[in-house]
């Protein structure tokens, strides 16, 4: 009997029609006031496009910081639309759930992202476009910003498996500075119960920026409320992704090497602990392109 993850039990029923390719529309908005707000804020640069394969899909397999990384998200979305103009397409993974909320579910059509899932995957890289992937999700993403510099995919191995059975290159892409933009202080599985909300979407690990805690501080201290009204807002804050705006106008630079082969990572039929030792090489080419002078 087959087992249905809750990813994919929520992606049920999301179409994509054209995965990787952004449309007139986003491009308009990439190019205009959401890049120059975008350059103006963290003066994004890309390095090592010659990298990139020439045809065929791939995974461009990246660092991921910031809480919800929307810095980063947003840095390689602008320069990607200005440096290839939808020569060249690449599909976002994204958590299922946003494909059925809006907003998100229209910037996400818009930007031509797939749901996570395994069945998105290969069907995107079967169809010869590329996907960008963060294994690290939300384990990495939610680390403190002093540790901006390392890169920890919290023993994630579904991208190499995932390589493995089509035969595609990964690609490392190294994001320095992304955890500066917003940054992080604590991680922990139990702040997701706590604040609820996260638990609901999926999420297995929550953090406190400082953002967040200023916020909540904030509000304890000056909100005209009760006591209570004000620990609960405080609470509600705390557990709002709007607590991860990137906020602080840190340089972030974004660097791609050279395609890793999978069979070199890896045998042709790979057990967990062949993919444990290739993904560690993986973090360490990722990581050798974020601490690259």
């Amino acid at each position: 009997m087959r087992t249905v993850t809750l990813r994919a039990w929520v992606a049920r029923g999301v179409r994509v029609d054209a995965p990787g390719e952004v449309s007139p529309r986003a491009q308009a908005l990439l190019r205009g006031p959401v890049g120059g707000i975008t350059r103006a804020l963290f003066r994004p640069t890309l390095a090592g496009e010659a990298h990139l394969p020439a045809q065929g899909p791939y995974l461009l397999v990246a660092n991921h910081s910031a809480g919800v990384g929307l810095a980063e998200l947003l840095c390689l979305a602008v320069l990607w639309t200005e440096r290839f103009a939808g020569a060249r397409p690449l599909a976002g993974f994204a958590l299922p759930l946003g494909f059925k909320v809006w907003p998100l579910s229209a910037l996400h059509r818009h930007l031509g992202s797939v749901p996570a899932t395994a069945e998105a995957a290969h069907a995107a890289l079967c169809s010869g476009v590329p996907l960008l992937v963060f294994p690290g999700g939300d384990h990495e993403s939610l680390k403190p910003f002093w540790q901006n510099d390392r890169v920890d995919f919290g023993g994630r191995l579904g991208y190499l498996r995932l390589a493995s059975e089509l035969h595609v290159p990964v690609v490392p892409l190294g994001i320095r500075n992304g955890a500066l933009t917003a940054p992080m202080l604590v991680r922990a599985r139990w702040l997701a119960w706590a604040c609820v909300w996260p638990r609901l979407v999926g999420q297995k690990r929550w953090g406190v920026s400082l953002l967040g805690a200023l916020g909540a501080i904030a509000i304890l201290e000056c909100a005209p409320l009760e006591l209570t009204m004000r620990a609960a807002l405080a609470w509600l804050w705390l557990g709002s992704p709007l607590s991860f705006a990137p906020w602080v106008p840190a340089r972030l630079r974004l660097r791609i090497g050279p395609p890793l082969d999978p069979r070199a990572l890896a045998p042709q039929v790979p057990t967990t602990d062949d993919l444990r030792r290739a993904s560690v090489e993986v973090e360490r080419a990722v990581e050798a392109l974020v601490r690259a002078p």
